[in-house]
């Protein structure tokens, strides 16, 4: 009988099951948008009960879809994995189950002024703990915003003195809930979402006791740390127990789903941010360019492989903000007919700084600017020049994922929502000055949790049996314009970023 695996796909702005066959082909999906909540400027949270909710309905949904073929049996899922947003931190109650605050989202800034009073008095400042966790001081990871929560919140104070807290990014409270929450639930997470937390030490795959220590977190709180890829416990769906055996940050189960196997490849996801990893292999590699030292995946007791990554805090939300704050668009797709009506942007660049700009900038500084503007200026120039916004920052981490390795890629493999529109990964072969290559299945988040899962549980013997999945029909996109012209466009990139600096808003 055929096998299947099922993803659990939760992301900033939706959830999302799918089941894949074996040959990663999809065969049945559910997503559903979930409320985004701003209270102040700067801040971004989500309800965690919704998260939740949305996962559960997702689920039922695309079951109900599978089992419409009466061929198939719900047995026939032989595993689910788990993929998530990450560094979205959450805490509640052991003993209740209870969120004690909203989760804040990964690109939330409130933590701003904490970070720059936590590290302005100290040697290295941000880079405090670069060597152990791979990550300097930022709003971006979780473990500040674990720290204001327990300054700001009396809940999860309490909870912390009185030990009842529980915290975990997104997959540890999917899961914490979904194995039996206050009656027995696991409180997991792997090595690629720990490792985005700052607390877990790279080269032992452990809780750091010393930054714990800094940040003034007792350990208790965190979930114990496993593998990307094993059988954590199971899931019960219409009486049938399934095995949870995957776990991955979102962006290493790209980097996953794009077989980034050996170390030299690289992927970069295009979604509400925008993520591109580098493998580096069995052994740490700190960046000498501001990038990120992070765990790739762990496939059991294998040995760890580690990435360099480079993360664009804006992208796809970028489309979205054009639709919802400015309206120039009906839906999020019309951006690339409308861009696609002039060639270029008229001398108009968009720096899409929402929330500071991530590596290899690393400036919490900058704020969102539109330079060039003139009466010639439209709609489709701002239109292009948002496309073209997160090219060029691709091109900023690329540049530097070069300078760290001594091996210029020379091709790049590409997945996420933006990459449904031809017209900007033609742009991004044009500014890069090398090819893209997008897969004809592009859900490749989803497709790395499945696989993880899958391999877990015998699906795929080993690494070789991969390569008959989502392995045909990949569109390439090569340069079309010279070296010296993508050169010059990305200088004036540079200078538009550089009147992005020194704009920060108030938070209160």
């Amino acid at each position: 009988m055929p096998s299947y695996i099922g993803a659990i796909d939760q992301g900033t702005t939706s959830s999302r099951f799918l089941i894949f066959d074996e040959n990663g082909k999809i065969v049945a999906i559910h997503q559903i948008e979930f409320p985004q909540y701003y209270p102040h400027p700067g801040w971004i949270e989500h309800n965690p009960n919704e998260i939740l909710d949305t996962v559960s309905k997702c689920v039922n949904d695309a079951i109900n879809q599978f089992l419409n073929d009466k061929t198939r049996s719900i047995k026939d899922i032989k595993a689910i994995g788990i993929t998530n947003q990450r560094e979205t931190f959450i805490a509640w109650d052991k003993n209740t189950g209870k969120p004690l605050y909203n989760a804040i989202v990964w690109c939330d800034v409130r933590t701003l002024d904490l970070v720059h009073n936590l590290t302005e008095q100290i040697e290295h400042g941000v880079d405090i703990f670069r060597k152990s966790c791979g990550l300097p001081i930022s709003t971006y990871f979780s473990a500040v915003k674990l720290l204001w929560m327990i300054k700001n919140v009396p809940a999860v104070r309490d909870a912390h003195n009185n030990d009842t807290l529980l915290v975990g990014t997104v997959d540890t409270w999917l899961i914490w809930n979904l194995t039996g929450g206050i009656n027995g639930g696991l409180h997991i997470t792997d090595v690629t979402n720990a490792s985005r937390t700052m607390f877990m030490d790279l080269n032992t795959l452990e809780w750091n006791q010393h930054i714990l220590d800094f940040f003034n977190v007792k350990k208790c709180c965190l979930p114990k740390i496993c593998s990307s890829s094993e059988v954590y416990g199971h899931i019960k769906i219409r009486d049938t127990e399934i095995p949870i055996a995957g776990i991955l940050g979102d962006q290493q189960a790209a980097l996953v789903g794009q077989k980034c196997f050996k170390s030299g490849e690289a992927k970069n996801t295009y979604g509400t941010g925008c993520f591109m990893l580098f493998n580096t292999g069995t052994t740490p590699f700190f960046s000498k360019t501001g990038l990120l030292t992070t765990v790739g995946y762990k496939f059991g007791n294998m040995p760890p492989v580690y990435a360099l990554e480079g993360s664009i805090a804006v992208a796809g939300s970028a489309i979205k903000w054009l639709r919802d704050n400015l309206g120039i668009i009906k839906e999020s797709k019309d951006i690339n007919s409308l861009a696609a009506l002039t060639p270029d942007t008229g001398g108009v660049y968009f720096v899409t700084a929402f929330s500071g700009l991530y590596a290899p900038y690393w400036r919490d500084d900058a704020r969102g600017c539109i330079v060039g503007i003139t009466q010639y200026t439209k709609k489709e120039h701002i239109a292009r020049a948002t496309l073209e916004a997160t090219c060029f920052q691709t091109r900023a981490i690329l540049d530097a994922m070069n300078s760290d390795s001594g091996h210029p890629l020379t091709y790049l493999k590409v997945d996420g929502g933006m990459t449904v529109s031809d017209l900007c990964m033609q742009i991004q072969a044009d500014i890069l000055g090398i090819d893209v290559e997008r897969p004809a299945m592009r859900e490749t988040t989803a497709l790395g949790a499945a696989i993880a899962a899958g391999l877990a549980v015998g699906v795929w013997k080993s690494l070789s049996d991969l390569d008959k999945v989502n392995s045909n029909d990949n569109d390439v996109f090569k340069p079309q314009i010279s070296s010296d012209n993508s050169t010059q466009r990305y200088q004036l990139w540079q200078k538009a970023v550089e009147k992005s600096f020194d704009n920060q808003y108030e938070l209160d």
